[in-house]
């Protein structure tokens, strides 16, 4: 029940972090002179900066937490970020063959496609071992191993993912922190 929880908890995380996105990218694109929108900005052109977009979503938080001096946003910026990043490595291992095809197996090509790195990027050596052990029908013993790494770099991001949690935890106002579980960055 517990598995079944968490999953939810990352699904919805992602899906909140999609429409984010989607948000984003739809504030960056304005229709075109003339009024037509019909080519919807030009959304599949490559124009989506990952690091505008992280510099949207930390100004965000910023507004979230009411932070108003920039001093305390100046000390409370990199553990935001620190919370952030340990994040998406977590979120990454926990449901990295999800969004990278995993369906598509045997269908040639698909060890192109499963190194591709999905939103949450590059896929841990611990996660492109378990998929190649799939793909490759590994034997019963290659399979233990594979998803025993795995499961031991799962276990250490989300150590960091709770450390950094508690970093920021210690210098949050309780409302702060109140606002910070609401909004999942903290547990």
């Amino acid at each position: 029940m517990k598995r079944l929880q968490q999953l939810l908890a990352v699904t919805g995380f992602a899906s909140a972090l999609l429409l984010s996105a989607g948000n984003l990218l739809a504030q960056d694109n304005p229709p075109p002179a003339g009024g037509q929108g019909g080519d919807r900005g030009g959304r599949g052109g490559g124009n989506f900066d990952p690091a505008q977009f992280q510099q949207r979503m930390m100004e965000r938080v910023k507004e979230q937490l009411e932070v108003t001096d920039e001093t305390e946003w100046k000390a409370l910026e990199p553990m935001v970020q620190k919370v952030m990043d340990a994040r998406r490595e977590t979120m990454a291992s926990g449901i990295g063959g999800m969004f990278r095809g995993r369906g598509q197996r045997g269908g040639g090509g698909g060890d192109q496609q499963n190194r591709r790195p999905s939103m949450f990027g590059e896929p841990s050596a611990e996660a492109q071992g378990l998929e190649k052990a799939i793909e490759a029908k590994a034997a019963k013993d290659d399979l233990k191993a594979a998803m025993a790494k795995f499961r031991a770099a799962k276990k250490d991001k989300e150590a960091k993912l709770k450390a950094a949690q508690e970093d920021l935890r210690k210098v949050l106002t309780l409302r702060q922190e109140a606002i910070a579980v609401s909004n999942g960055y903290l547990d």
